[in-house]
Protein backbone atom coordinates (compact mmCIF):
# COMPACT_ATOMS: atom_id res chain seq x y z
CA UNK A 1 0.00 0.00 0.00
CA UNK A 2 3.09 2.00 0.22
CA UNK A 3 3.63 3.06 -3.36
CA UNK A 4 5.20 5.38 -5.77
CA UNK A 5 5.34 3.40 -9.25
CA UNK A 6 3.94 5.96 -11.23
CA UNK A 7 5.46 9.24 -9.30
CA UNK A 8 8.83 7.62 -8.12
CA UNK A 9 11.46 4.47 -8.08
CA UNK A 10 12.43 2.16 -5.73
CA UNK A 11 14.46 4.51 -3.77
CA UNK A 12 11.51 6.36 -2.76
CA UNK A 13 9.02 3.71 -2.03
CA UNK A 14 11.72 2.51 0.73
CA UNK A 15 11.80 5.99 2.23
CA UNK A 16 7.97 5.76 2.17
CA UNK A 17 8.27 2.72 4.57
CA UNK A 18 10.85 3.76 6.54
CA UNK A 19 9.06 6.60 7.58
CA UNK A 20 6.35 4.43 7.71
CA UNK A 21 7.71 2.05 9.82
CA UNK A 22 9.17 4.40 11.89
CA UNK A 23 6.16 5.85 13.75
CA UNK A 24 4.40 2.78 13.59
CA UNK A 25 7.18 0.58 15.58
CA UNK A 26 8.65 3.29 17.42
CA UNK A 27 5.80 5.47 18.56
CA UNK A 28 4.88 9.24 17.50
CA UNK A 29 7.28 11.21 16.35
CA UNK A 30 7.94 14.99 15.13
CA UNK A 31 8.93 15.67 11.50
CA UNK A 32 12.65 17.04 13.44
CA UNK A 33 12.67 13.48 14.97
CA UNK A 34 11.73 11.71 11.68
CA UNK A 35 14.75 13.73 10.20
CA UNK A 36 17.23 12.44 12.69
CA UNK A 37 16.06 8.99 12.94
CA UNK A 38 15.96 8.07 8.75
CA UNK A 39 18.70 10.58 8.09
CA UNK A 40 16.56 11.90 5.61
CA UNK A 41 16.86 15.91 4.75
CA UNK A 42 14.34 18.08 5.96
CA UNK A 43 11.93 18.81 3.16
CA UNK A 44 12.30 15.28 2.22
CA UNK A 45 10.66 13.88 5.08
CA UNK A 46 8.11 16.87 4.56
CA UNK A 47 7.54 15.53 1.17
CA UNK A 48 7.10 11.87 2.26
CA UNK A 49 4.94 12.94 5.54
CA UNK A 50 2.62 14.65 2.89
CA UNK A 51 2.06 11.40 0.57
CA UNK A 52 1.90 9.34 3.63
CA UNK A 53 -1.32 11.64 4.30
CA UNK A 54 -2.69 11.65 0.96
CA UNK A 55 -2.66 7.66 0.99
CA UNK A 56 -4.69 7.54 4.37
CA UNK A 57 -1.67 6.47 6.33
CA UNK A 58 -0.56 8.77 8.80
CA UNK A 59 -2.16 11.51 10.42
CA UNK A 60 -0.49 15.07 11.91
CA UNK A 61 -1.44 16.96 15.02
CA UNK A 62 0.07 19.82 16.16
CA UNK A 63 2.90 19.56 18.76
CA UNK A 64 2.29 19.92 22.78
CA UNK A 65 5.81 21.81 22.83
CA UNK A 66 5.42 24.49 25.40
CA UNK A 67 7.78 27.45 25.62
CA UNK A 68 10.29 26.81 22.30
CA UNK A 69 11.30 29.83 20.49
CA UNK A 70 10.46 29.04 16.64
CA UNK A 71 7.49 27.16 15.42
CA UNK A 72 7.03 23.46 16.95
CA UNK A 73 7.42 20.42 14.53
CA UNK A 74 3.97 18.68 13.76
CA UNK A 75 3.64 15.21 15.67
CA UNK A 76 3.41 12.22 12.85
CA UNK A 77 1.75 9.49 13.97
CA UNK A 78 -0.09 6.11 12.34
CA UNK A 79 -3.86 6.38 11.14
CA UNK A 80 -5.73 4.93 13.38
CA UNK A 81 -8.55 3.97 10.97
CA UNK A 82 -5.91 1.35 9.00
CA UNK A 83 -6.41 -1.90 10.84
CA UNK A 84 -5.65 -5.68 10.38
CA UNK A 85 -7.87 -8.36 11.70
CA UNK A 86 -5.76 -10.97 14.10
CA UNK A 87 -6.79 -14.71 14.31
CA UNK A 88 -5.87 -17.20 16.50
CA UNK A 89 -8.12 -20.63 16.70
CA UNK A 90 -7.00 -22.66 19.49
CA UNK A 91 -8.66 -26.25 20.73
CA UNK A 92 -10.90 -24.07 23.46
CA UNK A 93 -11.31 -20.94 21.99
CA UNK A 94 -11.09 -18.97 18.70
CA UNK A 95 -9.50 -15.24 19.66
CA UNK A 96 -10.52 -12.60 17.20
CA UNK A 97 -9.20 -8.79 17.78
CA UNK A 98 -8.64 -5.56 15.24
CA UNK A 99 -5.44 -4.34 15.85
CA UNK A 100 -5.03 -0.48 14.46
CA UNK A 101 -1.90 0.86 12.83
CA UNK A 102 -1.06 2.64 15.82
CA UNK A 103 -0.89 -0.31 18.17
CA UNK A 104 -4.58 -0.06 19.55
CA UNK A 105 -7.32 -3.04 20.30
CA UNK A 106 -10.55 -1.50 18.54
CA UNK A 107 -12.22 -4.84 18.64
CA UNK A 108 -11.44 -8.13 20.53
CA UNK A 109 -13.74 -11.40 21.42
CA UNK A 110 -12.73 -14.56 22.31
CA UNK A 111 -15.57 -17.37 21.07
CA UNK A 112 -15.06 -20.35 23.50
CA UNK A 113 -14.98 -23.73 21.60
CA UNK A 114 -16.86 -26.85 22.83
CA UNK A 115 -15.64 -28.69 20.10
CA UNK A 116 -12.37 -28.96 17.87
CA UNK A 117 -12.61 -26.01 14.91
CA UNK A 118 -11.83 -27.21 11.71
CA UNK A 119 -10.70 -24.54 9.45
CA UNK A 120 -13.85 -24.05 7.46
CA UNK A 121 -15.51 -23.20 10.66
CA UNK A 122 -12.71 -21.30 11.34
CA UNK A 123 -13.11 -19.26 8.79
CA UNK A 124 -16.74 -19.35 8.77
CA UNK A 125 -16.96 -17.51 12.35
CA UNK A 126 -14.27 -14.85 11.34
CA UNK A 127 -16.38 -13.47 8.23
CA UNK A 128 -19.64 -13.52 11.10
CA UNK A 129 -17.64 -11.55 13.43
CA UNK A 130 -16.63 -9.13 10.57
CA UNK A 131 -19.61 -8.55 9.34
CA UNK A 132 -20.85 -7.18 12.05
CA UNK A 133 -17.70 -5.21 13.40
CA UNK A 134 -17.99 -3.31 10.34
CA UNK A 135 -21.06 -1.87 11.30
CA UNK A 136 -19.99 -1.44 14.25
CA UNK A 137 -16.62 -0.23 15.92
CA UNK A 138 -15.33 -0.61 12.04
CA UNK A 139 -17.58 0.78 10.24
CA UNK A 140 -14.84 3.98 9.64
CA UNK A 141 -11.77 1.66 9.48
CA UNK A 142 -9.49 0.81 6.36
CA UNK A 143 -9.09 -2.78 6.64
CA UNK A 144 -5.81 -4.14 4.71
CA UNK A 145 -5.88 -7.69 5.63
CA UNK A 146 -6.00 -11.20 7.65
CA UNK A 147 -3.39 -12.44 10.23
CA UNK A 148 -3.77 -15.86 11.38
CA UNK A 149 -1.63 -17.20 14.22
CA UNK A 150 -1.79 -21.34 14.17
CA UNK A 151 -0.57 -23.49 16.79
CA UNK A 152 1.47 -26.09 14.51
CA UNK A 153 3.89 -25.62 11.58
CA UNK A 154 2.75 -23.24 8.56
CA UNK A 155 5.09 -24.04 5.20
CA UNK A 156 6.41 -19.57 4.34
CA UNK A 157 6.50 -19.98 0.91
CA UNK A 158 2.33 -20.30 0.75
CA UNK A 159 0.86 -20.62 4.10
CA UNK A 160 -0.06 -24.21 3.57
CA UNK A 161 -0.48 -25.10 7.45
CA UNK A 162 1.34 -28.24 7.32
CA UNK A 163 -0.22 -29.63 10.24
CA UNK A 164 -2.34 -28.41 13.40
CA UNK A 165 -1.74 -31.74 16.17
CA UNK A 166 -3.99 -30.40 18.20
CA UNK A 167 -6.51 -29.26 16.00
CA UNK A 168 -6.39 -32.14 13.77
CA UNK A 169 -5.64 -29.95 10.75
CA UNK A 170 -3.16 -31.49 7.65
CA UNK A 171 -2.40 -29.66 4.75
CA UNK A 172 -5.18 -26.87 5.63
CA UNK A 173 -5.19 -24.18 2.69
CA UNK A 174 -6.38 -21.58 5.61
CA UNK A 175 -5.87 -18.56 3.57
CA UNK A 176 -8.19 -19.04 1.22
CA UNK A 177 -10.97 -19.77 2.83
CA UNK A 178 -10.50 -16.67 5.17
CA UNK A 179 -10.01 -14.73 2.03
CA UNK A 180 -13.60 -16.44 1.20
CA UNK A 181 -15.07 -15.28 4.01
CA UNK A 182 -13.82 -11.99 4.52
CA UNK A 183 -13.03 -10.46 0.91
CA UNK A 184 -9.77 -9.75 2.49
CA UNK A 185 -6.09 -10.69 1.45
CA UNK A 186 -5.06 -13.50 4.20
CA UNK A 187 -1.40 -14.35 5.96
CA UNK A 188 -1.02 -17.53 8.57
CA UNK A 189 1.85 -18.41 10.58
CA UNK A 190 2.87 -20.49 13.11
CA UNK A 191 1.71 -19.03 16.41
CA UNK A 192 5.53 -18.72 18.40
CA UNK A 193 6.61 -17.30 15.13
CA UNK A 194 4.22 -14.57 15.50
CA UNK A 195 4.38 -13.97 19.00
CA UNK A 196 8.54 -13.63 18.87
CA UNK A 197 7.96 -11.02 16.52
CA UNK A 198 5.73 -9.07 18.66
CA UNK A 199 7.65 -9.12 21.18
CA UNK A 200 11.10 -8.62 19.89
CA UNK A 201 9.43 -4.78 18.00
CA UNK A 202 6.91 -4.09 20.77
CA UNK A 203 7.37 -6.15 24.05
CA UNK A 204 9.97 -7.92 26.36
CA UNK A 205 12.65 -8.63 23.66
CA UNK A 206 12.52 -4.74 22.33
CA UNK A 207 15.97 -3.61 21.40
CA UNK A 208 17.53 -7.25 21.28
CA UNK A 209 19.29 -8.89 18.25
CA UNK A 210 19.05 -12.07 19.71
CA UNK A 211 16.29 -13.64 21.11
CA UNK A 212 14.47 -17.09 21.82
CA UNK A 213 10.54 -17.19 22.50
CA UNK A 214 9.08 -20.15 23.94
CA UNK A 215 4.70 -19.79 24.02
CA UNK A 216 2.42 -22.19 25.82
CA UNK A 217 -1.12 -22.53 25.02
CA UNK A 218 -3.25 -24.94 24.84
CA UNK A 219 -2.16 -26.48 22.24
CA UNK A 220 1.16 -27.56 23.51
CA UNK A 221 4.44 -25.44 23.32
CA UNK A 222 5.76 -23.73 19.98
CA UNK A 223 9.03 -21.59 19.88
CA UNK A 224 10.55 -19.06 17.31
CA UNK A 225 14.09 -17.45 17.64
CA UNK A 226 15.57 -13.86 16.00
CA UNK A 227 19.47 -14.33 15.20
CA UNK A 228 20.66 -10.67 14.01
CA UNK A 229 17.04 -8.99 14.62
CA UNK A 230 15.41 -11.45 11.54
CA UNK A 231 13.30 -14.23 12.29
CA UNK A 232 14.81 -17.64 11.94
CA UNK A 233 12.50 -19.76 9.45
CA UNK A 234 14.75 -22.70 8.49
CA UNK A 235 14.58 -24.19 4.99
CA UNK A 236 10.94 -24.78 5.03
CA UNK A 237 9.71 -21.99 7.65
CA UNK A 238 9.39 -24.47 10.58
CA UNK A 239 12.52 -23.79 12.72
CA UNK A 240 11.77 -23.34 16.53
CA UNK A 241 9.38 -26.43 17.45
CA UNK A 242 10.87 -26.47 20.73
CA UNK A 243 7.94 -28.34 22.31
CA UNK A 244 8.88 -31.05 19.76
CA UNK A 245 12.26 -31.98 21.53
CA UNK A 246 13.00 -34.60 24.11
CA UNK A 247 13.81 -33.10 27.33
CA UNK A 248 16.09 -33.76 30.20
CA UNK A 249 14.50 -34.74 33.04
CA UNK A 250 17.17 -36.28 36.17
CA UNK A 251 14.43 -37.13 38.24
CA UNK A 252 12.50 -40.53 36.53
CA UNK A 253 9.74 -39.48 38.79
CA UNK A 254 9.23 -35.87 36.98
CA UNK A 255 8.43 -38.12 33.89
CA UNK A 256 4.83 -38.35 33.24
CA UNK A 257 4.93 -39.18 29.28
CA UNK A 258 7.10 -42.14 28.74
CA UNK A 259 9.32 -40.98 25.72
CA UNK A 260 7.35 -37.90 25.53
CA UNK A 261 8.68 -34.59 24.34
CA UNK A 262 8.55 -31.10 26.13
CA UNK A 263 4.95 -29.82 25.59
CA UNK A 264 3.90 -33.48 26.88
CA UNK A 265 5.57 -33.04 30.16
CA UNK A 266 5.42 -29.00 30.62
CA UNK A 267 1.72 -28.93 29.62
CA UNK A 268 -1.44 -26.37 30.27
CA UNK A 269 -3.83 -29.24 30.74
CA UNK A 270 -1.81 -30.69 33.45
CA UNK A 271 -1.84 -27.57 35.53
CA UNK A 272 -5.42 -27.21 35.44
CA UNK A 273 -5.70 -30.94 36.36
CA UNK A 274 -3.72 -30.34 39.54
CA UNK A 275 -6.25 -27.49 40.07
CA UNK A 276 -9.18 -29.81 39.42
CA UNK A 277 -10.58 -27.13 37.33
CA UNK A 278 -11.76 -27.69 33.19
CA UNK A 279 -10.77 -24.85 31.44
CA UNK A 280 -9.32 -21.36 31.87
CA UNK A 281 -7.87 -18.53 29.91
CA UNK A 282 -4.40 -17.22 31.09
CA UNK A 283 -5.71 -14.88 33.08
CA UNK A 284 -7.94 -17.06 35.12
CA UNK A 285 -5.10 -19.77 35.08
CA UNK A 286 -2.80 -17.57 36.64
CA UNK A 287 -4.97 -16.71 39.63
CA UNK A 288 -6.02 -19.96 40.54
CA UNK A 289 -2.21 -21.06 40.65
CA UNK A 290 -1.30 -17.85 42.77
CA UNK A 291 -4.23 -18.33 45.32
CA UNK A 292 -3.61 -22.07 45.92
CA UNK A 293 -2.35 -23.54 48.45
CA UNK A 294 -2.97 -27.22 47.53
CA UNK A 295 0.51 -29.10 47.78
CA UNK A 296 -0.47 -31.31 45.21
CA UNK A 297 -0.59 -28.24 42.73
CA UNK A 298 2.73 -26.86 44.14
CA UNK A 299 4.47 -30.30 43.65
CA UNK A 300 3.34 -29.89 39.93
CA UNK A 301 4.61 -26.51 38.95
CA UNK A 302 8.04 -27.43 40.76
CA UNK A 303 7.92 -30.19 38.41
CA UNK A 304 6.95 -28.47 35.41
CA UNK A 305 9.39 -25.73 36.24
CA UNK A 306 12.55 -27.94 36.51
CA UNK A 307 11.87 -29.29 33.33
CA UNK A 308 11.52 -26.52 31.72
CA UNK A 309 14.54 -24.90 33.41
CA UNK A 310 16.42 -27.77 31.40
CA UNK A 311 15.08 -27.10 28.18
CA UNK A 312 15.70 -23.27 28.27
CA UNK A 313 19.37 -24.34 29.41
CA UNK A 314 19.53 -26.55 26.45
CA UNK A 315 18.35 -23.39 23.98
CA UNK A 316 20.99 -21.11 25.67
CA UNK A 317 23.61 -22.93 25.30
CA UNK A 318 22.81 -23.67 21.65
CA UNK A 319 21.50 -19.75 20.29
CA UNK A 320 23.07 -17.70 22.61
CA UNK A 321 20.58 -15.41 22.95
CA UNK A 322 20.21 -12.59 24.79
CA UNK A 323 16.81 -12.52 25.71
CA UNK A 324 14.75 -15.79 26.15
CA UNK A 325 10.74 -14.76 26.26
CA UNK A 326 8.29 -16.69 27.89
CA UNK A 327 4.74 -16.34 26.40
CA UNK A 328 1.19 -17.87 27.49
CA UNK A 329 1.14 -20.44 30.34
CA UNK A 330 4.72 -20.78 30.29
CA UNK A 331 5.00 -16.67 31.35
CA UNK A 332 2.61 -17.76 34.02
CA UNK A 333 5.13 -20.44 35.19
CA UNK A 334 7.57 -18.11 35.07
CA UNK A 335 6.14 -15.59 37.00
CA UNK A 336 5.88 -17.80 40.54
CA UNK A 337 9.40 -17.28 40.92
CA UNK A 338 10.93 -15.52 37.68
CA UNK A 339 14.90 -15.02 39.85
CA UNK A 340 14.39 -18.68 40.82
CA UNK A 341 13.88 -20.08 37.22
CA UNK A 342 16.73 -17.88 36.09
CA UNK A 343 19.08 -19.25 38.70
CA UNK A 344 17.90 -23.23 37.72
CA UNK A 345 18.58 -22.02 33.82
CA UNK A 346 21.71 -20.62 34.50
CA UNK A 347 22.62 -23.41 36.63
CA UNK A 348 22.80 -25.75 33.29
CA UNK A 349 24.37 -22.98 31.11
CA UNK A 350 27.65 -22.88 30.29
CA UNK A 351 29.41 -19.50 31.95
CA UNK A 352 30.14 -18.05 28.06
CA UNK A 353 26.36 -18.01 27.24
CA UNK A 354 25.08 -17.13 30.78
CA UNK A 355 26.78 -13.91 30.70
CA UNK A 356 24.26 -11.36 29.88
CA UNK A 357 21.15 -13.68 29.49
CA UNK A 358 18.10 -12.52 30.36
CA UNK A 359 14.83 -14.35 31.03
CA UNK A 360 11.47 -12.41 30.81
CA UNK A 361 7.88 -12.76 30.68
CA UNK A 362 6.16 -11.88 27.22
CA UNK A 363 5.02 -8.10 28.11
CA UNK A 364 2.05 -8.05 25.18
CA UNK A 365 0.33 -10.94 27.78
CA UNK A 366 -3.09 -12.11 26.14
CA UNK A 367 -2.43 -9.88 22.74
CA UNK A 368 0.93 -11.20 22.19
CA UNK A 369 -0.61 -13.51 19.36
CA UNK A 370 -3.21 -11.25 17.39
CA UNK A 371 -0.49 -8.42 17.49
CA UNK A 372 2.13 -10.41 15.85
CA UNK A 373 -0.57 -11.50 13.34
CA UNK A 374 -1.67 -8.03 12.50
CA UNK A 375 1.75 -7.15 11.88
CA UNK A 376 2.21 -10.08 9.42
CA UNK A 377 -0.19 -8.19 7.22
CA UNK A 378 0.71 -4.95 8.00
CA UNK A 379 4.36 -5.30 6.75
CA UNK A 380 2.88 -7.04 3.47
CA UNK A 381 0.67 -4.71 2.82
CA UNK A 382 2.48 -1.49 3.98
CA UNK A 383 6.42 -2.39 3.85
CA UNK A 384 6.99 -3.69 0.64
CA UNK A 385 10.93 -2.06 0.19
CA UNK A 386 13.12 -2.28 2.68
Amino acid sequence: MVTAGSRGDGMRRANLALVLRTVHREGPRSRAALTEATGLNRSTIADLVGELQRAGLVVERASEAQGRVGRPSPIVEPDPRVVAVAVNPEVDALDIAAVALDGSIVARERLDQSTLLTPERTAELVGIRLDSWRRGPLADSRLVGVGVAVPGPVRASDGLVREAPHLGWIDAALAGLMTDATGLPTHVANDAALGAVAEHLFGAARGAHDVVYLNGGASGIGGAVIVGGMPLGGAGGYAGEFGQNRPGIADPDDRRAPEGVLEDEVSRSLLLRALGIEGADDAALAAALTRSTDAAVRAETDRQRRILATALANAANVMNPAVIVLGGFLAILGDLDLPGLDAAVRAQTIPACAEGLRLAAAELGENRLLVGAAEAVFEAALFPAR
